[in-house]
């Protein structure tokens, strides 16, 4: 890739410096909400022997928390957009941390669904909050910012094998509610975010902020913005498609193809949730210097080679292609984010909820289309053909160029 000097969509001012503390605290809670969430499926092992629950119920319990985490996270960012709430940060990770401590003592099915539906829903507030929050702080590295705040949240993700291995198995469903000093944590550092949030809506006059949302309301999206969210959300489905059926599934073909036990099979999904975790942490930096689109381009064919020849190798090299596949692939992920931002920049919330939350309702969908295909045409034909999935990358050439973003925005 050639170096290239790339335009924002809106150029932040000279004197406003990008604010890595702010961009760590948001971060690190975006790391501890995340980690939260991964505590759930890590423990259908435990609930399916402690409480004799279905595979059925298991997936009423996953679906149930992928849809209120995610469908609500577009609904909350239109919500915030028209009216910036600050402390909804701290009271959504509150109901995070009742719905934790409800988790590890539940003592039915129908009390877990309840509790499960209360993390959901602090999620739910703190993903487009969150993202609004790396946005006010980026200055003008908005890739590096967003990388920073994303990167937290796909760490707390690839924690699950170790919260399983240390926390879960040796105390069973009530290690959960040790989550809840987690929460605790999150809560005050979110306090505190609120308060900075709160000065920077003062420093900025609302009259403004009215002003252009109006203006954008009348004038509404164009065919051309329409059209190109659509092409990034589409990308965005099959990147997540593809991470979520290796997530779910590839231990299991690792167990049957390479003989693996279950500690072994989960040390190859540690290492591709680890190195995705890095991917998403330099995407942004390489996409403010070389630009969104390529990166976004770059992410998906370059992860291609790999994914295909992961199902033919030795499980020697298969590790080492997970962990390539895992870093390559994510390096667009905080990049699509910012990319929507920009395409539509008086939505932050909105455009974070569609890119990530509404990414990851999908991805619970594709888990069960992948599951189904699974069981039709058997387990290594269905990894096999995961496999071509970044194959539809080739959709990032229709993207317009970050120039030509900026262009629009300035005809707006």
């Amino acid at each position: 890739m050639t170096q290239q000097a790339v335009i924002p969509a809106k150029v932040p001012k000279a004197s406003e410096s990008t604010m890595f503390k702010i961009l760590f605290i948001i971060g690190l809670c975006h790391l501890l909400n995340d980690a939260i969430q991964a505590v759930i499926p890590a423990m259908f092992p435990i609930l399916e022997k402690s409480m004799g629950l279905s595979f059925t119920q298991l997936g009423i319990i996953a679906f149930s928390l992928n849809m209120v985490s995610s469908v609500m996270q577009p609904m909350v960012g239109m919500l915030t957009d028209k009216k910036p709430m600050p402390y909804a940060l701290p009271i959504g990770l509150t109901f995070t941390l009742f719905g934790i401590l409800g988790l590890g003592f539940a003592s039915s099915f129908g009390m877990i669904v309840l509790s499960v539906l209360f993390i959901g829903l602090g999620s739910a507030v703190f993903h487009p909050e969150g993202s609004r929050v790396a946005y006010m702080a980026a200055g003008n590295r908005r890739g590096l910012a967003q990388s920073i705040y994303q990167v937290g949240g796909n760490t707390g993700q690839a924690l699950a094998p170790v919260i399983t291995a240390l926390v879960l198995v040796p105390l069973g469903q009530i290690g959960a509610s040790w989550f809840t000093l987690v929460a605790g944590l999150a809560v005050i550092l979110l306090i505190y975010i609120a308060n900075w949030y709160k000065q920077r809506l003062i420093a900025f006059p609302k009259p403004a902020r009215k002003k252009n949302a109006s203006l954008e309301q009348k004038k509404g999206l164009s065919r051309e913005v329409k059209s190109t969210l659509g092409l990034i959300l589409l990308l965005i489905f099959a990147r997540t498609w593809y991470t979520s059926g290796m997530t779910n599934f590839y231990t299991f073909f690792a167990i049957k193809e390479y003989s693996l036990t279950i500690k072994e099979s989960q040390a190859f999904l540690f290492a591709f949730l680890v190195s995705g975790a890095i991917g998403t942490f330099f995407g942004g930096p390489l996409s403010d210097r070389f630009g969104k689109k390529k990166i976004i381009s770059f992410s998906m064919l370059a992860t291609l080679p790999f994914s295909i020849l992961i199902p033919y190798v030795s499980p020697t090299v298969a590790f080492i292609f997970l962990i390539l596949t895992g870093f390559i692939l994510m390096t667009s992920f905080s990049v699509t984010v910012v990319y929507a931002q920009e395409l539509v920049p008086g939505k932050i919330g909105t455009m974070s909820g569609l890119t990530v939350g509404l990414a990851f309702g999908m991805g619970a969908i594709g888990s069960v289309g992948l599951g189904y295909i699974a069981d039709w045409i058997g387990l290594q034909s269905m990894i096999t053909w995961l496999g071509v999935l970044p194959l539809l990358g080739l959709i990032a050439f229709l993207l317009p160029s970050d120039q030509k973003v900026w262009e629009w925005n300035q005809i707006k």
